[in-house]
């Protein structure tokens, strides 16, 4: 009996899963044991081939990968399903990892950067692609150029913005702030 990783891919574009099933197993510690193109016939299989690890699209039919992944634990609770997307969205791989799955990688993601996600995953670790690192880096510099840019404010321009919400007009403005 083989110790390697036994993975599944389910991807509705048969030419990139059958792309990662080859990159992947160009790795002797991993076995790509099946392929699909749906969500159906992977949740109808993965019960008997309780594969370690899971690689989904979170763009499929008929389910989308984000509503499969409870499904797939449901039916193998010890497989460990890793998203993946074209989808660069911090959000996208939130709802992928609080839905259960254990990483998320984007179609840009290298092939070294599918292996270390499927070792971390199988180590029980979560793991997020440097991708969707990097824009929630990027996103959080932005949040606080805005509140550097609120905090820079002087008192003037708060007193303003105030009576700006509260419906002034500016001669009313002008008026009482002298």
């Amino acid at each position: 009996m083989s110790n390697k990783i036994k993975i599944v891919i389910a991807d509705d574009h048969v030419l990139i899963a059958e792309t990662w099933a080859t990159l992947i197993n160009l790795d002797p510690a991993y076995q790509v044991i099946k392929v699909y193109d749906n969500t159906q016939s992977l949740l109808d299989e993965v019960a008997d081939l309780q594969p370690q690890i899971v690689i989904l699209d979170i763009n499929i039919a008929p389910i989308s990968g984000l509503d499969a992944v409870k499904l797939i634990r449901d039916k193998s609770p010890a497989s460990r399903t890793i998203g993946v997307s074209m989808h660069n969205q911090p959000s996208f791989a939130k709802r992928m990892i609080s839905n259960g799955a254990m990483g998320y990688v984007t179609k840009n993601s290298t092939k070294d950067e599918m292996y270390k996600a499927i070792n971390e995953v199988m180590e029980g670790k979560t793991y997020i692609c440097a991708e969707i690192k990097n824009r929630i880096t990027q996103n959080i510099l932005m949040e606080d150029d805005e509140s550097a840019r609120l905090n820079s404010l002087t008192d003037r321009e708060i007193d303003i913005i105030k009576l700006l919400k509260e419906g002034c007009t500016t001669e009313e403005i002008a008026e009482k702030l002298f």
